[in-house]
């Protein structure tokens, strides 16, 4: 019964909005207040049949209702609860269901939340989201239903990919779908503003939010990916440069620039133009993503389907929005005036030479992602694009961006003042020159490069820090009055400084791992001791153990220091019994200057022996860790006034509110 009441949950929720699709624009064409109004119950009604939906078919998954062919190909009876809850998302027909109940969340959001928004754009925005869902629901329909029966019904399931049950997987996927899903909304008012052919300041202030909300969950997504790989896949790194990480990593790229485009809007009501193009690449990009890990074009255990049908549904699905959004934008774009005139060195000069940058650097990873595929397509030929590729042209063109993050708070509007920059960022310089000068003195293998590497996170986080304590007002005046103003800035500049600094700490652990990773192979007997990068890593002992549904042989490790016991790890060679596949459980253990990361290999066939492949991975913490922190940045910038969807006061107040106190532009 379950699977019935989601199936026509999905079906109520199409025609919804195929409603929200179309009467919101005839609304807004004839200014009909009634019928544009419809679209805000007609929004909220749809995102509730896709919860529906959406728990009809995680209660199958939780009965192990095999009847359903989706439970019976993505479950198995011995399957702990947790991975049944996330096989539910961990297969194409029920991450598609996830995907539109996010896209149909974000649309009842700016339903219900967007009361300051003017009538005649609100109902653009909710039409051009309801277009959206309904393609997508109509391809669920069509091609993904997951709710079809089986008869006679299975006595069990064929289990889920073994890669996927792992707590991570429990929350990358909906993070990225935020993320993700969160840049249609942001397309969506910028179809509208094509539309009505109005972008102003209290348009960017709406889409702001908006965007760093989708730009926090994939920059949390990714990393949370980023992690899952490093511990679950057991080969010691953090990014590889797939095919799919791509595809998540480009949208983040231009998402990041068009939140950086928006305050440009916003404050000197310029780069309207332009943002609006951002918008609609952010979302293209992230259909695209959609399409490459569903049409079969990939083959990566982060890809779903291998159906060419259904990639033809989505690459139609691409085709309109990203075809229609660019001819709009065509048509339309060219009757924007532009705004204010500004000096190349100014913060409207340092905002564009980020989005410059960007913007290459997303073109760089997508024709290294693309030119593959496109060239098999046409010739039949078979390349491969690497890290060696993207570390060669991605890199260096990163240099120059984050050298320059911490002027751009600095620079005044219109015109800035060079001198005065240099003297405020005089203390973070001589911070980063000592940084330079000791990571030199301090190592002494690694490429020549690396410590510039770490100099440049060094001025990332004392570039931060000195914007903070110059708003503060730190060291120029009482320590009270600095506490004072600290408390009375705008959450945003809190917000701001604590991303800028997460990026530095990220930067910190991207070049410490890579530069200076240290990795051991060795095939030794129980009883043995390896020793790498002066830590002794004994082989104590190994046994076999049985979990719900897989065996293990477990070998127990002792860590140790100069001869002192440090702590004792695991690690394991898995074998799951549905399907049947062989994993790695990685053992890690977390010392300040890194991770100690042993992986347990095959035993060998002539004695009692087994081969360790043992990593010193240095500060490779600090690249999550700094993620965290540069979505705590977004999530406190989020909870300022003047971020808030609809932050504009509404006119016509009987009282009027007192002055505020002057505040530092942001």
């Amino acid at each position: 019964m379950a699977a019935e009441i989601g199936y026509y949950s999905l079906i109520l929720a199409l025609v919804l909005a195929i409603y929200q699709s179309i009467f919101p624009f005839i609304g807004a064409s004839r200014n009909d207040e009634r019928l544009m109004a419809t679209a805000v119950p007609v929004a909220q009604a749809q995102f509730g049949f896709l919860m529906v939906a959406f728990f009809a078919l995680m209660y199958a998954y939780i009965v192990s209702d095999f009847s359903v062919e989706n439970v019976f190909k993505n479950s198995h009876t011995d399957k702990p609860m947790i991975y049944k809850i996330t096989g539910v998302w961990a297969n194409h027909e029920g991450s598609m269901v996830l995907w539109v109940l996010i896209l149909t969340l974000f649309g009842a959001a700016v339903a219900t939340f967007g009361q300051n928004l003017p009538a005649l754009l609100k109902a653009r925005v909710l039409g051009v989201q309801g277009t959206i869902s309904a393609s997508f629901l109509a391809f669920i329909v069509a091609t993904s239903n997951p709710f079809i029966r089986l008869s006679p019904t299975p006595l069990n399931g064929q289990g889920m990919n073994p890669l996927l049950q792992d707590p991570g997987l429990a929350i990358h996927p909906p993070l990225l779908y935020l993320g993700y899903v969160g840049f249609s909304l942001v397309f969506s008012f910028a179809i509208a503003a094509l539309i009505e052919g109005r972008v102003d300041a209290a348009w960017a202030r709406w889409v702001r939010p908006w965007t760093l909300l989708a730009w926090m969950f994939l920059t949390m997504g990714i990393s949370m990916g980023s992690w899952w790989a490093y511990y679950e896949l057991g080969w010691g790194g953090w990014w590889f440069w797939d095919p799919v990480e791509n595809a998540s990593f480009m949208p983040w790229l231009a998402g990041t620039a068009l939140l950086h485009s928006a305050i440009v809007v916003e404050k000197r009501d310029t780069m309207k133009v332009w943002t609006i193009l951002l918008a609609i690449i952010a979302f293209s990009l992230s259909l695209l993503g959609t399409f490459l890990v569903r049409s079969g074009v990939l083959t990566s255990v982060h890809a779903f389907a291998t159906d060419p049908e259904r990639g033809l549904f989505i690459l139609g699905i691409l085709a309109f929005f990203v075809g229609g959004g660019f001819a709009l934008f065509a048509w339309r774009a060219p009757a924007f005036k532009s705004g204010g005139m500004f000096a190349p060195i100014s913060r409207e000069g340092c905002l564009m030479l980020n989005n410059l940058i960007l913007t290459v650097g997303c073109a760089t990873v997508f024709i290294g992602t693309l030119y593959p595929l496109v060239l098999e397509t046409i010739t039949g030929s078979k390349i491969s694009v690497g890290p060696q590729f993207f570390n060669a042209t991605f890199t260096p063109l990163m240099v120059p961006l984050l050298l320059l993050v911490p002027l751009g708070p600095f620079l005044a509007w219109k015109r800035g003042d060079l001198a005065a920059v240099a003297q405020r960022l005089s203390a973070a310089a001589l911070f980063t020159a000592v940084i330079l000068v000791f990571v030199f003195a301090w190592v002494e293998k690694g490429p020549i490069m690396a410590p510039f590497g770490v100099a440049i996170a060094a001025w990332l986080v004392a570039g931060a820090v000195s914007e903070f304590a110059f708003r503060i007002g730190l060291f120029r005046v009482a320590l009270m009055d600095s506490l004072r103003r600290a408390v009375k800035l705008p959450r945003s500049v809190w917000g701001t400084s604590l991303a800028h600094g997460g990026l530095g700490i990220v930067v910190l652990g991207i070049v410490a791992i890579s530069a200076w990773q240290v990795e051991k192979v060795e095939v030794i007997d129980v009883g043995g001791t390896m020793q790498v990068s002066g830590i002794d890593v004994e082989f104590v002992s190994i046994e076999p153990r049985t979990g719900p549904n897989y065996k293990d042989d477990v070998g127990l490790f002792r860590i140790s220091v100069d001869g002192k016991l440090v702590t004792e790890i695991e690690s394991a060679k898995r074998l799951y019994q549905v399907p049947v596949m062989a994993t790695t459980e990685a053992g890690i253990y977390s010392f300040w200057t890194g991770d100690i990361y042993v992986t347990l290999g095959d035993k060998s066939k002539t004695k009692n022996a087994w081969t360790l492949r043992i990593f010193f991975n240095p500060l490779a913490q600090f690249i999550w860790f700094g993620a965290a922190i540069m979505f705590a940045g977004g999530a406190i910038s989020l909870t300022d006034r003047r971020y808030r969807v609809g932050a504009p006061r509404k006119k016509g107040s009987k009282k009027r509110a007192k002055a505020p106190a002057k505040e530092v532009p942001a």
